[in-house]
């Protein structure tokens, strides 16, 4: 009896000093990042699995779980005075690098903040288990927490394009961390924010002329995967 409970104890003090190492050291790693590839390109801006790539027109993209149209300005929180091109949704996983990067060189041209009073669960119990542990994709555009949560869009003008990155918190997220600031000059794959726990980084890539080179389901790593070339014409996956 004696031998079963010495385990049970051992068996305890393992798991929770493998979750304080998760929480303390794994989840906060901060690996450097360099673009594999350099000119007309972006790379990702987090590491995760791309849930979603779809163009916008008039300032609207489709949702056909809703079955309706939404703005733009929903999902970025924000004016953006750009009414056509393509988004691209990340969901970073708990266990993913929680570091956010910039796509591209250029200058953070603006940084909006916009409050929920409750952050919505981005997954149930069966669908966290598809997307952390079976690698499977799952639909996320368009849910509440999609619309509804806490999110920081930064705004970034590139040589080439403009482009917003729509960081999205999940329900356990207590703070989004941004790095830079308006008017900053960012080099490609410079870390500019830092987000707890599971969590989605959504780009929205304001030009129709770009070739995407990932699709939903896809695997990316921040600052390194090239997700788009710029003036390579219009295409989609």
């Amino acid at each position: 009896m004696n031998g079963i409970v010495v385990a049970a104890g051992g068996l305890a003090l393992a798991a929770g000093g493998a979750l304080l190492f998760l929480r303390t050291v794994w989840f906060h790693r901060d690996p450097k990042r360099a673009p594999k590839e350099s000119g007309a390109v972006l790379v990702a801006p987090a590491d995760g699995m791309v849930v979603y790539a779809r163009p916008f027109r008039h300032g609207r993209v489709v949702s056909e779980k809703l079955g309706e149209r939404i703005p733009v300005t929903e999902i970025t929180g924000t004016a953006t005075g750009e009414d056509s091109g393509w988004m691209l949704g990340i969901y970073m996983s708990p266990l993913d690098v929680h570091f956010n990067y910039a796509p591209c060189a250029g200058v953070v041209q603006a940084i909006h903040h916009r409050r929920a009073s409750l952050n919505l669960p981005m997954l149930d119990l069966w669908e966290y288990i598809r997307m952390v542990w079976l690698r499977r994709l799952v639909q996320l555009f368009g849910r509440r927490f999609h619309l509804e949560n806490e999110r920081t869009t930064l705004f970034l003008d590139g040589e080439r394009v403009r482009l917003a990155l729509v960081l999205i918190a999940d329900k356990f997220v207590s703070k989004i961390n941004c790095f830079v600031s308006a008017g900053q000059q960012v080099r490609c794959s410079e870390k500019l924010a830092f987000i707890g726990r599971g969590s989605q980084v959504d780009v929205v890539i304001f030009d129709e002329n770009v070739r995407l080179e990932v699709r939903p389901g896809v695997r990316v790593r921040g600052g390194e995967t090239v997700i788009a070339r710029i003036g390579e014409g219009t295409s989609g996956c």
